[in-house]
């Protein structure tokens, strides 16, 4: 037998959605070259990582 749906109410439709906003991405500014980056993310352009070489330092066009 069918049964009827129940009503959402905006408040409980609202806290469902909660996680759909777009969040801004966080940058940090590199103690060593002065620029911004991702936090927990490999420096592309010197390839340090935690004050660790991880990558060969890219080249400069």
């Amino acid at each position: 037998m069918a049964v009827p749906r129940s009503k959402v109410t905006r408040s409980k439709r609202g806290h469902r959605r909660s996680g759909h906003a777009v969040e801004i991405n966080t940058y940090v500014e590199d103690k060593d070259t002065g620029e911004l980056r991702r936090p927990h993310h490999i420096d592309l352009k010197t390839g340090l990582y935690k004050g660790r070489q991880v990558l060969e330092p890219q080249e400069e066009f």
